[in-house]
């Protein structure tokens, strides 16, 4: 999966670093906007990885942005996104990210609670604007997934349920500053049974159908994200299904007439071009396992120990023999082991490691936690350069 002539180079580095493969991220970009023959609009969410290399060559792409700060709304503008492909969700969007999103004029808030809209309507006054808004709607789906990521079902923090929506209805004709423009849905990520999608689409319809019997007119919906990756096999099944995933809204969602449909994909579009490249430290021999201590952890990559997350690992610099391991990495918490029970090529001080699947939700989770220092990054452009 890395060329060996970049594994020479990683060699003098220090080490852990995120790599991009830029390569893979632009084949993911041609295999989204081939798959894409429906003129759906496309949103990259932000939070799945900020770096300044990746959003210039999404951006540059024509994506727009899904933003769930106030940072990410700035920073999207910074990098070239018109405001008007910026949607912003968030179930705890404070005042000074809402006004940031009200100057700077984006396509849609994505609102989850009753006392937001009120908020939202109360600063936009103040600011003698109208915000558009699109509700976002608990739809009691089951995405399949972790239930850590699991953000569509009933009694969730976010979105409102449908026991909110005679309310809703009502303080929406009442808000002079509030223009609703569309519905939101979000219901988890790492989504890979895209029979999920079709179910969603399935409810999504008789919302739509709610709203316009209400004489609330929907310019768009907004199917948000969640789609999936292979963390188990990354080499041989590279890139995530767009076709079946665009196809599955194609086939079950009833647009009206003039509505837009827009996605807001994160993980499927930069979680495999990225790797976490990390050396040993020490081999420690146990009673019944033998440890792999590396000089990454928890604050580089936090998934494997928030979410029980898999990664696959390789060993980039031995070819030899398999053994089993326990990958663990050196901060002071018993949970910060990237693998247990791990079969890797023979390992020794110094060899370099690199953790696959890691270009979502890796660096832009990273801490310096123990005080270490924060992580750096580069990309195989760099190494062309």
């Amino acid at each position: 999966m890395i060329k060996e002539t970049l594994i020479s180079q990683f060699q003098n580095r220090e080490t852990p670093f995120y790599f991009y493969d830029m390569d893979i991220l632009r084949k993911t970009i041609s295999k989204i906007k081939a798959a894409n023959t429906y003129g759906f609009h496309v949103h990259y969410a932000i939070k799945a990885n900020a770096n300044k290399e990746i959003l210039t060559c999404l951006f540059d792409a024509g994506f727009g942005a899904d933003c769930v700060s106030g940072n990410e709304i700035s920073k999207a503008i910074q990098m070239g996104v018109q405001p008007s492909k910026i949607a912003f969700a968030g179930v705890g969007k404070t005042d000074k990210e809402i006004i940031t999103a009200l100057e700077a004029g984006i396509f849609s808030f994505n609102c989850e609670s009753l006392p937001e809209l009120q908020v939202i309507d109360e600063l936009a006054g103040k600011l003698n604007k109208t915000a558009p808004v699109a509700i976002r709607i608990n739809p009691n789906v089951d995405p399949k997934t972790h239930k850590f990521i699991t953000t569509g079902l009933t009694e969730n923090k976010f979105g409102f349920n449908h026991q909110d929506l005679t309310k809703l209805a009502a303080l929406l004709k009442s808000l002079k500053n509030i223009q609703l423009t569309g519905i939101h849905f979000h219901i988890g990520s790492q989504i890979t049974d895209i029979e999920v999608f079709k179910e969603l689409s399935l409810k999504v319809n008789a919302f739509s159908d709610w709203f316009e019997e209400q004489g609330l007119k929907l310019e768009h919906i907004n199917m948000g994200g969640g789609l999936g990756i292979d963390y188990q096999n990354p080499e041989t099944n590279t890139f995530a299904d767009f076709e079946a995933y665009f196809a599955a809204f194609h086939k079950h969602l009833k647009l009206k007439q003039g509505q837009e449909l827009h996605v807001e994909l994160g993980r499927s579009v930069v979680a495999q071009c990225g790797h976490l490249i990390t050396r040993v430290l020490y081999l420690k021999e146990g009673q019944s396992k033998n440890f792999l201590i590396t000089d990454a952890g928890m604050t580089e990559l936090i998934r494997p120990m928030l979410y029980q997350a898999y990664h696959a690992i390789s060993n980039l610099t031995s070819k030899q023999e398999e053994h089993a391991y326990d990958i663990v990495g050196p901060i002071c918490e018993s949970t910060d082991v990237f693998a247990t029970n791990l079969w890797l090529s023979e390992a020794k001080r110094g060899d370099l490691l690199a953790i696959h699947s890691a270009g979502a939700y890796g660096e832009v989770m990273a801490s310096q936690y123990n005080l270490r220092d924060l992580v750096t990054s580069c990309t195989s452009d760099n190494f062309r350069s």
